[in-house]
């Protein structure tokens, strides 16, 4: 997912998809931890995901940016 869809996104549609992104990365950190991932490349898309998105929704939020 790209910054530029993500700013496309309502902000209701980034706080849901900042769940299921956190949600999904708890899931991999415990099947990694037991040796079931074989793409752990996932672990740090997911994690740039999540940084994207809460990037995008502090900047939503911020007075500066409705100027």
């Amino acid at each position: 997912m790209t910054a530029k869809e993500i700013r496309e996104l309502s902000a209701e549609e980034i706080v849901t998809r900042l769940r299921t992104c956190r949600e999904q990365l708890v899931q991999l950190h415990l099947r990694k931890q037991t040796g079931q991932v074989e793409k752990t490349h996932e672990l740090r898309d997911l994690r740039k995901d999540i940084a994207r998105l809460e990037t995008v929704r502090k900047q939503k939020q911020s007075p500066a940016a409705a100027a």
